[in-house]
C-alpha cells in the first residue's frame, strides 16, 4: 500500500520514465484531508491497476490504462494511446 497525507490543497506529482503496475489486492490511502483529484500520475508507459486494487489520482499515460477484475479507480485515467478509463470496479 501507499498512504498520501496531506492538507486538502496539497498537490502530489509523481512522474516516471516507465510503467507503473500496481499489484494485486493493493490501496492508494488518503489521509488528513488529501484527496485523489490533487494526485497526478505521469507515467512514461502503460498503467495496469491489479485485481482488487484500489487506485486514486488522475492517471495521465502514454500508451493506456488497464483495470483488472474487481479493481477501482477514484479519478480519472487518460491515455496518449487512445485507451481511457473512467471508473472501473465490476
Amino acid at each position: 500500500d501507499i498512504k498520501f497525507s496531506g492538507d486538502v490543497d496539497d498537490v502530489f506529482i509523481l512522474q516516471t520514465t516507465g510503467s507503473l503496475m500496481q499489484a494485486t489486492s493493493t490501496k492508494v490511502i488518503l489521509e488528513g484531508g488529501a484527496q485523489a483529484k490533487n494526485i497526478f500520475w505521469q507515467v512514461a508507459g502503460k498503467v495496469s491497476v491489479g485485481a482488487s486494487a484500489v487506485m486514486q489520482g488522475i492517471l495521465l499515460a502514454k500508451t493506456s490504462v488497464v483495470f483488472e477484475t474487481s479493481s477501482s479507480l477514484t479519478g480519472r485515467g487518460e491515455s496518449l494511446g487512445g485507451r481511457e478509463c473512467g471508473h472501473a470496479g465490476h
